[in-house]
């Protein structure tokens, strides 16, 4: 088994930057890919970043060019860093791992989900 572990959430103001992380322990080896995603009330969970292998990444188009995700393989930690958020992020994040490395863009190809962030933006 592999468990996630998130911190870095919070409340800020729209324009703002927040770096969420997630640590994983357990069977880590096993981990190809680590994303994040997200979920609004209502609403399925929504990919928002992956990085699988060494240096591959794959965004999400509402995210592109204001988050960036980085993965340290050694630590088996992956880290998001949003910038310039806007009211429409606000939602529970959620950090993922995958033992595979295709169709990484659904939620479908992570077995296992960390508990969960909670990241408010206001206007």
């Amino acid at each position: 088994q592999v468990q996630l572990v998130e911190s870095g959430g919070g409340l800020v103001q729209a324009g703002a930057s927040l770096r969420l992380s997630c640590a994983a322990s357990g069977r880590a080896f096993r981990i190809n890919a680590m994303g994040w995603f997200r979920q609004t009330p209502g609403k399925e969970r929504e990919f928002v970043a992956t990085a699988w292998g060494f240096v591959n990444t794959h965004y999400s188009d509402s995210v592109k060019g204001r988050f960036a995700i980085s993965r340290d393989n050694t630590k088996n930690t992956v880290s998001l860093q949003m910038n310039s958020l806007k009211p429409e992020d606000t939602a529970v994040y959620y950090c993922a791992a995958s033992d595979r490395s295709t169709a990484l863009a659904s939620a479908t190809a992570y077995a296992y989900w960390g508990q969960g962030t909670q990241v408010t933006v206001s206007s």
